[in-house]
């Protein structure tokens, strides 16, 4: 198996491009917010989610003062209760 075969790396390399061919930040604010937009493009982009309507309704909420979209992904709650009655 090659060392670059891995989901972990898989998951970095977007950012690594863009990182290439953007030059990278030139401030610690502009690195925060690369950091956090890399983020939130990987976590929905494993949820199969779509990333820039995802961004617009985040946008949105903070003009109308209201929470953002959540990242963390909605699952279903199993009932522990096996049938008894």
């Amino acid at each position: 198996m090659e060392p670059a075969n891995n989901n972990g790396e898989r998951a970095i390399r977007p950012g690594v491009r863009w990182r290439k061919v953007s030059f990278g930040t030139h401030s610690v604010r502009g690195s925060r917010f690369a950091a956090s937009m890399l983020t939130v493009m990987t976590a929905l982009k494993q949820q199969e989610r779509h990333v820039l309507d995802d961004l617009t309704a985040a946008c949105q909420a903070a003009l109308c003062d209201e929470p953002a979209p959540s990242l963390i992904p909605e699952v279903e709650l199993v009932s522990s209760d096996h049938g008894a009655a």
